[in-house]
């Protein structure tokens, strides 16, 4: 049954007019639902939202996660090794609506879904707070049934378009796409870069030719020099697999988290 208040999405739209009206990319940190455990992880996304995040991206663990690098994968198995289920990454991800007040975005893949059924899933990401969802692993041509079920929730569907993508391609991904395209910036699966790669510019000009919604950069923004180079021409910078790295090897992951994200806002401001 549709929605009759106002949708989820309307929030993520809201983040990005923000962003526009004080002339800056918004930021949007990554986090592996429930990762190291589930109440640093709440206290990581309280941090990030105090230091200046916009949105949220929350992985929900999945055990063959074909888009997540060594980093991410490597955390998401921690969580399931945990004996972590779809149930308890949606209590978190409620947890954290709730803690930090900010637009959330899950990434998970079409199996998680499916299995649970499409039109109860988007409904449940909705009840707990989330306001778009991104299926790296669903393609665009195959997604008709996925983009209903997220339009009955209120919630955005998000498509990644790659440097590999052809202009019709973009230009389906741009009309399927709700709240933002996400552009990723390099070939492969996410991690740690050194250097960011100059065809992310050219990617974010060809998906502008195509749709009018706003682009955000992700895969390889590994650090506040990247994060102000992406800042320079997309409207959104997405940063994961730095910031689960440095959850991995702190002591005091939230503190670190709240430091990273500190220094990324400020990179990010134009």
């Amino acid at each position: 049954m549709a929605r009759t208040e106002s949708p989820p999405k309307e929030r993520l739209r809201a983040a990005f007019e923000h962003g526009r009206a004080q002339d800056r990319a918004i930021l949007m940190p990554y986090l592996v639902c429930g990762y190291p455990d589930p109440q640093t992880f709440v206290a990581c996304a309280r941090a990030a939202a105090e230091a200046g995040a916009d949105v949220l991206e929350i992985g929900i663990p999945f055990s063959d996660p074909i888009m997540d690098g060594p980093v991410i994968a490597a955390a998401s198995q921690q969580v399931l090794e945990r004996g972590s289920h779809v149930a308890d990454a949606l209590e978190l991800i409620a947890r954290t609506s709730e803690a930090t007040n900010l637009p959330l975005v899950a990434m998970t893949y079409y199996n998680i879904p499916f299995r649970a059924g499409l039109d109860r899933f988007a409904s449940r990401l909705a009840d707990a707070g989330a306001v778009g969802a991104i299926l790296p692993d669903l393609s665009v041509e195959d997604a008709g049934e996925w983009r209903r079920a997220c339009a009955g929730a209120g919630i955005a569907p998000v498509f990644i378009a790659a440097q590999t993508s052809p202009p019709d391609r973009l230009r389906r991904i741009g009309r399927a796409s709700e709240g933002f395209v996400y552009a990723a910036s390099l070939l492969g699966v996410t991690g740690v870069r050194e250097a960011m790669n100059d065809r992310a510019r050219a990617l974010v000009e060809r998906i502008r030719v195509e749709t009018d919604l706003p682009v955000a950069v992700g895969i390889g923004v590994s650090t506040p020099e990247h994060a102000r180079e992406v800042a320079a021409f997309a409207d959104g910078v997405i940063v994961g697999s730095a910031l689960v790295k440095l959850i991995a090897d702190e002591d005091d992951p939230s503190g670190a988290v709240g430091k990273f994200v500190g220094e990324v806002r400020a990179a990010a401001a134009r």
